[in-house]
């Protein structure tokens, strides 16, 4: 999230430079702040050119903040307010130590701190590591890199007080984040978050701030203990046996992220999953050099993961995001061709991989009858019929696994929440999105599909029979700079005040807004807006990591007894592709 200043225009420029000095007083990093003392020097004494380009770039800077919120920080790495840099890192951690002194009955637990490849990651624990034991803190610090979910893990199995995971999980290549972790292993909420700034916002002089080195014994450095532990959870928590299961066939990339040591080894204990690993993105590197986004839903981020299950035959391709905590899914469809033809291979939806894992789990039973399922509203409406069929409880939350997490209660434990976006939890082994606990259960699902002779695209003929049809679909629009966020805010406001009558030829039958003040009380307060259609409906919203605003579409068609599948999903996909191609007329965007 960023809050945004005005640019600097005349007299503006010293006062914007006066806010460069000051930034530089308090830089702890030694580069950061050479280079913002050279524009500096090229804005107050270069030649005209040299000074547009310095105070340009200053403005760029120095012109908004990123602040810390429900879903931690991430940024472009570099000097500033604007950036990811070790000042805001360490101010972040001043901030969280100051929160777990004031809120937490877990202080003596400490702070788990775990860390991906990106650049700058290791410096960036070093600094929380550094100012938590400075602030005599235990420190529990995760060996090298691990996946998001392993420190997520930590927390509840050290008994820490929280958790912070330096990652900017699917971000591109120039940006780092944090993300902050409370003592039940759960992304903060927005009560923690707003704590944890105030205590940020607090903390005085980042330079100023104690900070602890090597040799302090609060400075617990970790082996690979925790992972252990982890992997040992998942199969206890997720798998039902290993005994007499039939060999999946497993293409596998960890997208140059850092979930590849640990799916290897989770893999070589379960023995029925055979690997075929992309090797060109089997090793993590902060460049992500084979791909333009390292992002599984972004288009090509698959393509040599597809490659590989062909030339492999593989059952079903799966994929990491960076930092493993979200999970995709390939198949062959024979319609398209043989599975050795790299072009019959269809990348599944985040939906559908949500429906076939909650429905193999149904399938499967030995549920907790008390338990909830869970998913967002910006998902497919699909997960509450599969639980309502099967007489389980369901909630549709905000965004985020930091909501869907918290339907849990201890009479109630969570059964299985997904997000659209990838991201699936398994039970309460880990309290957050876990793409390597999805990743097993997904083996375990083709395992027994193997075995029966059936595909996952079968079981979605299945559910579409049952169900009907639910096209799901996205549409948005990344808009950068105070521009951008301005459009975003103009583009929200028109839609609460002026919704659209029609959209993609359906009539705008009801508008959910759940802005505060609004009298929608079944969920918190939130910039969403909820459009209802004719058998269809959208979803829109900012982004709350990203400068988008994003639009969620679903069209749900009926199949009658006896009618031709293959007709019903392309009525569905034509009212969807109508939808889409409408909104951004219909936002005022187009």
């Amino acid at each position: 999230m960023t809050r945004t200043a005005p640019a600097p225009g005349g007299d503006e420029v010293h006062a914007l430079l006066a806010r460069v000095k000051e930034w530089i007083a308090d830089d702890p990093e030694p580069g950061t702040a050479r280079y913002l003392q050279l524009l500096m020097y090229q804005a107050e004494d270069g030649d005209p050119g040299e000074v547009a380009e310095a105070v340009a770039e200053l403005t760029e800077l120095f012109s908004s903040s990123l602040t810390f919120g429900t879903a931690g920080v991430r940024g472009t790495v570099g000097p500033g307010p604007s950036r990811m840099n070790r000042r805001l890192v360490r101010q972040l951690a001043g901030g969280v130590a100051g929160w777990v002194r004031a809120s937490s009955d877990r202080v003596s637990g400490g702070v788990v701190v775990g860390r991906d490849a990106r650049h700058r990651s290791y410096d960036f624990v070093a600094d929380i590591v550094e100012i938590l034991a400075g602030a005599g803190l235990v420190v529990h610090a995760l060996p090298g890199v691990v996946p998001t979910p392993v420190l997520a893990f930590s927390v509840r199995h050290l008994g820490a007080a929280a958790g912070i995971m330096v990652t900017a999980s699917h971000n591109p290549a120039s940006d780092n984040g944090c993300k902050v972790y409370d003592s039940e292993g759960r992304q903060v909420d927005a009560t923690q978050a707003e704590a944890i700034e105030a205590a940020m916002a607090g903390a005085g002089r980042v330079t100023d701030l104690p900070a602890s080195g090597a040799g302090d014994p609060l400075i617990r450095e970790l082996g690979l203990e925790v992972e252990d532990a982890y992997i040992a959870a998942l199969l206890e928590s997720i798998l039902r046996s290993r005994l007499d299961r039939a060999t999946v066939e497993v293409a596998y990339t960890a997208l140059h992220g850092v979930g590849g040591s640990t799916v290897r080894r989770l893999c070589s204990q379960v023995g029925f999953v055979h690997l075929h690993e992309v090797s060109e993105q089997s090793e993590a590197d902060p460049d992500f050099p084979t791909v333009a986004f390292p992002n599984p839903e972004e288009p090509g981020a698959l393509d040599l993961l597809l490659s590989q299950a062909a030339w492999a035959g593989a059952d079903v391709a799966l994929a990491h995001d960076p930092d493993a905590d979200r999970l995709a899914m390939a198949v062959p469809d024979p319609a398209l061709g043989g599975r050795r033809d790299t072009s019959s291979w269809r990348i599944l939806t985040g939906d559908e991989l949500g429906w076939l894992l909650a429905d193999h789990l149904l399938r499967r039973g030995g549920l907790p009858e008390s338990g909830v399922m869970a998913t967002t509203i910006v998902s497919s409406s699909l997960l509450a019929k599969l639980a309502a069929e099967a007489g389980i409880d369901y909630v549709a939350t905000l965004t985020g696994f930091k909501w869907i997490v918290r339907t849990a209660t201890p009479m109630r434990p969570l059964i299985f929440g997904y997000e659209e976006a990838l991201g699936y939890c398994v039970g309460e082994a880990v309290r957050d999105k876990d793409g390597i606990g999805a990743l097993l259960l997904a083996a375990e699902m083709v395992s027994d599909l193997v075995a029966d002779g059936l595909t996952p695209l079968d079981r979605l003929d299945d559910l579409a029979r049952r169900f009907g049809v639910h096209a799901t679909g996205q549409w948005s629009l990344r808009l950068e700079g105070a521009e951008g966020a301005s459009r975003i805010d103009e583009a929200m406001t028109r839609l609460r005040s002026d919704p659209p009558p029609l959209i993609g030829g359906r009539r705008v039958a009801g508008v959910l807004d759940l802005a505060p003040g609004s009298p929608e009380r079944d969920l918190p307060p939130a910039d969403v807006v909820g459009l209802a259609l004719p058998g269809a409906r959208v979803v829109v919203r900012p982004s709350g990591t990203e400068p988008k605003l994003k639009c969620y579409a679903e069209v749900v068609e009926p199949v009658a007894e006896g009618a031709d599948l293959a007709d019903c999903r392309s009525r569905a996909q034509a009212g969807l592709d109508e939808i889409l191609t409408a909104l951004p007329a219909a936002l005022g965007l187009s």
